[in-house]
């Protein structure tokens, strides 16, 4: 027998009406942005949020295309951001098992230590990594990046693999052993598989949050080679002018894959994210 539908009660027209609203708010600056995108320099201050261009302006999108270099930034941040997102994933599973699966007296407070990195924010460490970096020679090459990216996301990777290896009965784990299964090959065969879940949601997040960040890029780079998609921006700011539409068109260019990839994936982030935080 189907289910009853459900009344349109007031209470139920006030929730749907706060959501409605809440949505705009969340989604007014996607649309300010492909507005301005297409307007030009001189229609961009008009009164008014939002503008109907007289002249759609598609050369805003040819210019941001060809001379912000988008083509090799974006294939550096996709270099970056892939990485660092592997990465991610091989030091999370292994910590999560280390802290969740092998008997040592110090995995709970170890455990601990690194999930309190989840609390410090990533540019904190902005001035002290510039001083080990240039010591060491770092600066202006892809290990700048990489090692924060990965360092300010194992927090989170640990916490969402780490729950998730909590709530596998270790009866599995203790089978495969007596067939013969080294530590190794029960992660690979045997952990990996059943953290899917997690693993999906800890590499959507970790491209998310390291996919637009520029404070640290734009300290330790200095060349082109390693540049990521944010500096395109920049290629359209002078001393004295900047040319805004363009540059409203490359944030519109650099936005427009992450929003694909959440609307794409929205379910498993949520999903991923839910039963972490039930199971932790």
């Amino acid at each position: 027998m189907k289910g009853k539908k459900k009344k349109l009660t007031p209470a139920r027209i006030v929730m749907w009406f706060v959501l409605l609203v809440f949505a705009v708010i969340q989604i007014f600056p996607l649309i300010w942005l492909l507005d301005f995108s297409f307007a030009s320099n001189t229609e961009m201050f008009t009164r008014g949020l939002l503008i109907w261009p007289e002249n759609i302006r598609w050369d805003n999108y040819v210019t941001a295309f060809v001379n912000g270099h988008f083509l090799l930034y974006l294939k550096n941040s996709l270099l970056i951001n892939i990485l660092a997102v592997i990465l991610v994933l091989m030091i999370s599973v292994m910590m999560a098992f280390a802290c969740t699966r092998m008997h040592w007296k110090l995995s709970g407070t170890v455990r601990g230590l690194i999930l309190l990195g989840m609390m410090i924010p990533i540019h904190a460490t902005l001035l002290p990594n510039y001083i080990i970096y240039d010591k060491l020679h770092l600066t202006d090459t892809i290990w700048a990046l990489l090692i924060p990216y990965v360092a300010f996301s194992l927090p989170q990777g640990l916490f969402l693999t780490g729950s998730f290896m909590e709530s596998i009965p270790k009866e599995i784990e203790e089978a495969a052993v007596i067939d013969g299964c080294g530590i190794y090959r029960v992660i690979v065969v045997i952990m990996i598989p059943m953290l899917k879940t997690s693993l999906v949601t800890v590499s959507i997040m970790t491209f998310l949050n390291n996919w637009n960040e520029f404070m640290m890029a734009s300290t330790y780079l200095s060349s082109p080679k390693w540049k990521t998609l944010p500096f395109s921006v920049l290629e359209f700011t002078g001393i004295y002018a900047s040319n805004y539409s363009v540059q409203f068109a490359v944030m519109a260019l650099t936005a427009a894959p992450m929003v694909i990839l959440y609307l794409i994936l929205n379910r498993h982030i949520t999903e991923g994210v839910a039963m972490g935080a039930v199971k932790g």
